[in-house]
C-alpha cells in the first residue's frame, strides 16, 4: 500500500487503496514457480464460473476491489480469488450462506488430507 498520504483515500479520489501501480514495493521476483493444487483449483473455478455466466470480470473484479485494505495486506493472492468467487456465486443464488456452511462442515468431517478423507469413506 502506498506510504504517500496524498495518493490514498480522499487526497486523490480517483485513485483507490487497491491501485498500487507505481509505488514503491520492492523487486519483482522472476522466478517461476509451481501452483499449489488448490491455487490451480481455483483458477479452474473462477474460469468456469466465468463461462457458465455466474459473473463477468468486472464482477469478480467489484469484489475483490471492495474486500478493503486488510485482505491485500493478509490475504495471498488465490486466497482473495476465492473469497471472490465465493461471494459472486452467494450473489448469484448459485448456493445459500447455510448450504454452503453445511458443505464446509461436511468436508471438515472427511479430515485434514486427502488420505484422512480416503480412510473416512
Amino acid at each position: 500500500m502506498s506510504t504517500d498520504p496524498s495518493r490514498q483515500g480522499p487526497a486523490d479520489p480517483a485513485r483507490r487503496w487497491h491501485d498500487m501501480g507505481g509505488d514503491l514495493a520492492g523487486p519483482v521476483p522472476g522466478e517461476e514457480h509451481d501452483f499449489a493444487l488448490w491455487e490451480k483449483r481455483v483458477d479452474a473455478l473462477v474460469i468456469l464460473s466465468g463461462l457458465k455466466g455466474v459473473f463477468t470480470v468486472d464482477g469478480l473484479r467489484r469484489v475483490l476491489e471492495d474486500m478493503g485494505p486488510e485482505a491485500f495486506e493478509t490475504m495471498t493472492y488465490y486466497e482473495r480469488w476465492v473469497a471472490a468467487l465465493n461471494q459472486n456465486h452467494l450473489e448469484r443464488g448459485t448456493y445459500t450462506v447455510a448450504e454452503l456452511g453445511a458443505k464446509m462442515e461436511e468436508v471438515r468431517a472427511r479430515g485434514a488430507t486427502y488420505g484422512e478423507a480416503a480412510d473416512a469413506t
